[in-house]
């Protein structure tokens, strides 16, 4: 049986925890390519508006069909948006990183912390999102 070189030898033992880790971020970067080829398309062909305060005026007036919330969104406006979201019947979507990364994924150059899809178009991030 041959020893694989592990940075655990030095411990004096050998542990499959780093690859097991490994895949778990590659699991979590591949779906986040997944949300953000999806949401590039959206961008493309589909109906969106950016920010809290138009995603919440799409909620009051049911056009919202799906909310996708940044992770380091403020607490009390998450809350604020999931609560209507709930009233309203329509999904949320917590992606994985921040509001920087969620407005480059948008094709923005700003931050971007909540963001409603009025229309898919092309993409077809509503099925995906009732998926996960």
């Amino acid at each position: 049986e041959k020893q694989r070189n592990s940075p655990f030898k030095l411990l004096g033992r050998a542990s499959t925890v780093p690859t097991a880790t490994m895949v778990a971020t590659k699991k979590v970067k591949k779906t986040q390519e997944n949300v953000n080829s999806r949401l590039a398309l959206v961008v493309k062909s589909g109906k969106m508006s950016l920010g809290s305060k138009s995603s919440l005026k799409s909620l009051r007036s049911s056009k919202a069909k799906l909310i996708i919330l940044a992770s380091n969104c403020p607490p009390l406006l998450k809350s604020e948006v999931e609560y209507y979201a709930m009233l309203a019947h329509t999904g949320v979507h917590h992606y994985n990183g921040s509001n920087i990364e969620l407005g480059t994924a948008c094709g923005r150059l700003f931050r971007v912390s909540v963001l409603s899809v009025i229309d898919a178009g092309d993409s077809d991030i509503l099925r995906t999102s009732e998926d996960q």
